[in-house]
């Protein structure tokens, strides 16, 4: 009689790429790819592709706190994330469930405002409910420079900003950060995470590649998986920054644009 494996459920909350790299997509094949089985929940469908938002056609709170329900009642997850929530009322109503049902659950919270190629992805009071709502549930927040610029309010232009960056966003939201220092200029990438207590510099050689659709997506992701796994939150980190190097190895072109390899 066979044996069959075991493998811990993640979730992820966000929007649905119907160009297949970012978004739930990207969650599910990256949560596939390191041995977790990826529970979803959409919160709006997206008409995209690599390079441009065609439209955003957000679920109804009461569509999205079905699917949590659905989720949670036969396939309870050991950790989970948030992408892009576009509105408020779909915010509230992720944090309403999550006070309510997970608090023990390690939750990322992806802050998605826009997309990599600068469409709006969170409307009206949305950045609010985010920090105000989501934010304290979160055992880890993931901006990178330009949405820790617009939470901050000010401009992140080097490492040393990056740093007090950190710092600045933890002390303000009380929960562990890791900003990311992808968009800021030359050859060695540096994010730091930063969890009250220590401050570790993370640093690899920068991957040139013809595009960088779905790469936040897919961090976050492998950090939920492997904390669905149960490890901690530094290890989780280090290895889901390596998985990224790893899908930007491996990408590849499909029509002449490039997508994350698994």
């Amino acid at each position: 009689m066979s044996s069959i494996r075991t493998r811990p459920v993640a979730l992820t909350i966000a929007g649905s790429d119907s160009g297949g790299g970012a978004g739930i997509q990207a969650d599910v094949k990256t949560f596939t790819a390191l041995g977790v089985h990826g529970t979803t929940v959409v919160a709006a469908v997206t008409a995209q592709n690599p390079r441009e938002v065609l439209g955003v056609f957000p679920l109804s709170p009461q569509a999205v706190l079905m699917q949590l329900e659905a989720v949670f009642r036969q396939l309870p997850p050991k950790a989970a994330k948030t992408g892009m929530l576009y509105s408020a009322d779909i915010i509230r109503t992720v944090a309403d469930f999550f006070r309510a049902h997970c608090k023990r659950i390690p939750l990322v919270v992806d802050p998605v405002m826009l997309s990599t190629s600068n469409a709006q992805l969170l409307v009206g009071d949305a950045v609010e409910a985010l920090t105000e709502e989501l934010f304290p549930l979160a055992k880890l927040i993931t901006p990178n420079v330009n949405e820790a610029s617009r939470l901050l309010n000010q401009t992140i232009g080097s490492v040393r900003e990056l740093k007090e960056a950190a710092c600045e966003l933890y002390f303000k939201f009380r929960t562990a950060v890791l900003l990311k220092g992808g968009h800021l200029p030359g050859v060695t990438v540096t994010d730091v995470l930063f969890d009250g207590v220590r401050m570790v510099m993370l640093k690899g050689t920068r991957i040139n590649v013809d595009g960088t659709h779905g790469t936040g997506c897919t961090l976050s992701a492998a950090i939920t998986a492997y904390l669905a796994q149960g490890l901690e939150l530094l290890e989780a980190v280090r290895l889901g920054r390596r998985y990224l190097r790893f899908a930007l190895k491996r990408g590849y072109s499909t029509e002449g644009h490039f997508c994350l390899g698994s």
